[in-house]
């Protein structure tokens, strides 16, 4: 019978330098490959009993499948969703929050080779219009909770290429119910032929300068995310792994689907709206979790609630990325656990593409880790030139000759839309340029600085925002930051930081003044922030990332 912990090796050649640390992957896979029907369902025919998910909801809610319920419920969707004339290529959203019915609906719409669109349940009418207009989509299925129908009834309005709306834990008039139909449809027994580069998933990036992009990501994605649960994630085939996302983000198919279940281990989804870190921490400790990974914000809220109160033994290796991780919040952790946090850089537009990977010799904290030998990558100046180490430059991919490393999108989809990102913006002359700039040591660490437009250059040095929100974030008193550069008409920029102060503390002229020394005092004084602004919340977007656009707008244009 298959070993299905080692089902992964089947689609990956391997290469390890002599200390143990992977330098090469190269990717084996049939022109036809489809993770529906050739993991998933392969699993499911050796070890049908094997657990895939333990999911569980705030109201008490609590349910456990196996790899062959999964598969099958996947074959159950894709015929129900074939009998409403989805078929191949159709778009389909996605807007089903953590709710288990996501996994069934996912993995139905890839045996179908339908492409699906997972959105997060925070849009309104005005966002769905955007996206159904953009993408094309002519189905959806989506939660009864939030408001979520009545907002996309309201874009329907705009917006007459709906045809089929399934709705998830509830009943709603002119709505197909997903639970009723996945039950009373036979599974479907043939295999839709579907080809590796085929588009698989199409996601709306999170718009921090604009219009969200279209990413569009092929059936060969999947393999990508090996790296990401073995050699980041570290899963334990026999174990339970947790990701802190909703469906609707990337991250979510990054920590809660394609690497975890190439590597047979299961995975916890613990459905909740509101982040409560006890409750989180009271789901760590029952379910005894082996691995987790969440952004920087989430394990500073779980230290402020208290680790110690909690019995974490279960957990075995921990991740972060989403954000920068600021070395406070590194340390702290692991003075109260034991466990050190690996952080890891990628995009919507790609997967890890440095990570602190298992194997490692040398880690250094607070670097986004070494390359991912997936792709190659370097820092480069304004002309595309490598830059030396220790100066910091843009993160690109090199794609020379027209190279398309697996793991990487295919393109942005374009539609009729004038302001639509284009492809050949980013991907050009045989580099990707992510936008993101870094520096790299002299033992091939990367330093994350900030995105291109957030670099601050003041006096002739350049400025990056996240070594400055470091600092601030070591004060008590500030509960969240975000640095920008403003203009200065004798400097040029000077660095401005918009604080959100903690609970207890006020806004003053001397609480300014004592931020600005402490940080004088903690880094280089040319960069200390010369102007402070205290906001009672910062502009973000949908997924939670800070609008810095809106922040380098004077306290005028904000008024």
């Amino acid at each position: 019978m298959m070993d299905v912990k080692q089902l992964h090796k089947q689609y990956c050649r391997e290469g390890f330098n002599s200390d143990g640390e992977l330098v090469s992957f190269e990717p084996v896979y049939a022109p036809n490959f489809n993770f529906a029907y050739d993991v998933i369902d392969e699993i499911a025919k050796a070890e049908p009993n094997r657990r895939a998910m333990a999911w569980c909801n705030v109201a008490g809610e609590k349910r456990t499948f196996t790899f062959g319920e999964i598969s099958e419920y996947a074959s159950r969707a894709a015929a129900m969703f074939a009998s409403r004339g989805i078929k191949k290529g159709d778009r389909v959203m996605l807007v089903l929050k953590r709710h288990y019915q996501f996994w069934f609906a996912i993995l139905g719409l890839h045996k179908l080779g339908a492409i699906a669109i997972p959105a997060t349940h925070l849009l309104m009418a005005k966002d769905y219009v955007y996206r159904f207009k953009s993408a094309g989509v002519s189905a959806i299925v989506a939660t009864a909770e939030d408001e979520v129908c009545e907002h996309v009834e309201e874009a329907m309005k705009s917006y007459d290429g709906l045809h089929s709306c399934f709705i998830v834990r509830g009943e709603r008039e002119g709505w197909l119910s997903f639970d009723r139909l996945i039950e009373e449809t036979a599974p479907m027994t043939e295999r839709v032929e579907t080809l590796a580069t085929d588009t698989l998933l199409l996601y709306f990036t999170s718009g921090t300068t604009g219009y969200p992009k279209m990413v569009c990501h092929d059936h060969t994605y999947p393999i990508a995310h090996i790296v990401t649960a073995k050699y980041w994630h570290n899963v334990d085939p026999d174990g339970l792994h947790l990701t802190v996302s909703e469906t609707g983000w990337a991250k979510s198919v990054w920590g809660k689907l394609y690497g975890q279940w190439f590597m047979a281990a299961g995975i916890f989804v613990y459905d909740f709206d509101k982040f409560i870190p006890s409750d989180l921490l009271r789901k760590i400790q029952e379910y005894k979790l082996t691995t987790f990974c969440a952004p920087p914000t989430i394990y500073r809220f779980l230290i402020k609630e208290g680790l110690e109160n909690y019995d974490l033994s279960s957990l075995k290796y921990v991740t972060t990325a989403g954000e920068a991780l600021n070395p406070e919040v590194f340390k702290q952790f692991e003075q109260k656990t034991g466990l050190r946090i690996h952080e890891a850089f990628g995009q919507t537009e790609t997967t890890v593409l440095m990570g602190n990977f298992i194997g490692a010799k040398m880690e250094k904290v607070g670097s986004l880790g070494k390359a991912c030998p997936l792709y190659d990558v370097d820092i480069v100046d304004e002309n595309d030139q490598p830059v030396a180490p220790g100066k910091t430059g843009e993160i690109v991919v090199r794609t020379p000759n027209g190279v398309h490393p697996i793991g990487m999108f295919q393109k942005y989809y374009e539609s009729d839309d004038p302001d639509a990102a284009r492809t050949e913006d980013v991907w050009h002359d045989g580099y990707y340029h992510t936008c993101d700039t870094a520096w790299r040591d002299e033992d091939g660490f990367f330093w994350y600085v900030g995105r291109i437009d957030d670099v601050i250059k003041s006096s002739g040095y350049r400025i990056g925002p996240f070594e400055i929100e470091s600092v601030l974030m070591e004060l008590p008193q500030v509960l969240e930051c975000g640095v920008t550069g403003v203009p200065d008409p004798i400097r040029g920029m000077v660095v401005k930081a918009t604080i959100v102060l903690a609970k207890g503390y006020e806004p003053s002229d001397a609480m300014a003044k004592e931020i600005q020394d402490y940080v004088k005092h903690q880094t280089a004084p040319y960069k200390y922030p010369r102007v402070i602004e205290f906001v009672d919340e910062l502009p973000k977007t949908i997924s939670g990332k800070i609008r810095r656009v809106e922040l380098r707008k004077s306290k005028e244009e904000n008024k």
